[in-house]
């Protein structure tokens, strides 16, 4: 049966990016999927990143039952309760001037929106992003995102120039005592932005920790120099908070770390749980500056009540189950373990992130740090062997990535189930 459904994959399916994971995924529940002879496989992915609450949440399965036998979609010039009231919620989690919601679908429409308003709220067209970006696949976001996707669609849109991601494992940019100098690293890269600008800086696009970047950590003090450094050339400051966003990080936001609030915030995944969400939330004064110039977002899905009454049972899962100070500790669990792998094993070069969201780099050893791409391979598909699915990156000048990042409702014996897969998975791979 399955030898039949590939062929029929293969033959039909337009193949979109990297290859398939080799099971035909039945059901999921909670942290696990399920293929088609039933065998469990702990998810460390959370579906794409998304699915906090697990799969299959009893609480989302309501809500999307009584929304779809009552409420889900509507004329987009229509308003219905659950939009404002997520909008109520939603901006209450965050800073004050943080008041006004655009509800969406995706992360890729999110940021598709914040850049459209920034660049009508400054009158200006220029985007800076970091070289390990991800910020979507339609055009505007695909053109702030310069880790893949890039060559042979022809121009990407005018205005976007890249800073470099502040990687400590691998950046050139060193102190005299050999640790990471971010600051210098930030001035030379806005050096280069001022240099290649053509004088219509709008704003600045980035992650709190870039996770398709390959889990780079924005190093503490570095948000709020980003900050001024964009205040000091009249840009706005968006954060694309898609999976650090919603406890992912062990608080609510990742942002709150630096005490740094954004002009623009664009969520989707984690909001949805796994479910097609996503918001751009921004002050009352960009709101009424686009406003007044026309701004023009009018899509199928917007605001749509079936999204916005998943939206609001996240948030009260989230509150009610205390998800965030859950995610912060098992998240220092995580990160022992992870610390333990690196400290065994001499192809475990660095291990970084914070909370539910963290990765390890694997190399060929410590010294050369250099990339080991096959044996990432190796690991991951050794892992799905035992019951484990994990996701690898692999960027050029990098080694491969494994992105940890399972459900805010794991348990902690579902947790140490994974890692010891993947401690048995590397021991029996790299020895």
């Amino acid at each position: 049966m399955d030898t039949t459904f590939w062929e029929e994959a293969d033959r039909h399916l337009i193949r979109y990016g990297g290859s398939f994971t080799p099971r035909v995924i039945e059901r999921a529940s909670g942290a696990y999927v399920y293929d088609r002879a039933g065998t469990p496989i702990l998810d460390f992915t959370s579906g794409q990143m998304s699915a906090i609450l697990g799969h299959a949440h009893p609480d989302i399965v309501a809500t999307v039952s009584n929304a779809v036998a009552s409420l889900d979609h509507l004329y987009s010039g229509m308003l219905s309760a659950p939009v404002v009231d997520l909008a109520t919620r939603l901006t209450a989690t965050l800073p004050p001037a943080l008041s006004k919601m655009l509800l969406l679908t995706t992360g890729a429409e999110a940021n598709e929106a914040a850049i459209k308003m920034a660049k009508l709220a400054t009158g200006r067209y220029e985007i800076v992003s970091f070289d390990r970006s991800w910020h979507g696949m339609t055009q505007g976001a695909a053109s702030a995102t310069f880790s893949a996707g890039r060559r042979g669609y022809g121009p990407p849109a005018p205005g976007n120039l890249a800073l470099p991601a502040p990687n400590a494992y691998r950046s050139p940019f060193r102190s005299a005592d050999g640790s990471h100098d971010w600051e210098t690293e930030l001035a030379y890269g806005f050096a280069l932005v001022d240099q290649q600008s053509s004088g219509s800086l709008a704003a600045c696009l980035v992650e709190p920790i870039l996770s398709s970047g390959g889990i780079i950590d924005l190093p503490p003090g570095y948000l709020r120099r980003l900050r001024e450094m964009c205040d000091e050339r009249g840009m706005l400051l968006i954060l694309d908070e898609a999976q650090t966003g919603l406890g992912r990080t062990g608080a609510m936001y990742a942002f709150e770390r630096d005490g740094v609030a954004p002009d623009l915030l664009t969520l989707s995944k984690t909001l949805g749980a796994g479910l097609p969400v996503a918001a751009v939330v921004t002050t009352a004064e960009i709101e009424q500056v686009c406003h007044e110039r026309g701004f023009l977002f009018y899509t199928t899905h917007v605001s749509d009540p079936l999204a916005a009454s998943v939206a609001l049972t996240v948030l009260d899962v989230i509150e009610r189950e205390g998800l965030v100070e859950r995610a912060a500790r098992l998240g220092e669990r995580l990160s022992g373990r992870l610390l333990e792998l690196r400290d065994r094993y001499e192809v475990v070069g660095d291990v970084r992130g914070r909370g539910l969201l963290q990765g390890i780099e694997l190399v060929k050893d410590k010294v050369s740090r250099e990339p080991a791409d096959a044996l990432g391979q190796a690991v991951t598909s050794a892992c799905l062997d035992r019951g484990l699915h994990m996701n690898i990156v692999q960027l050029p000048g990098m080694g491969g990535i494994f992105r940890i990042a399972p459900p805010l409702t794991i348990g902690e014996d579902e947790l140490d189930e994974g890692l010891d897969i993947l401690e048995a998975s590397l021991k029996a791979v790299a020895g």
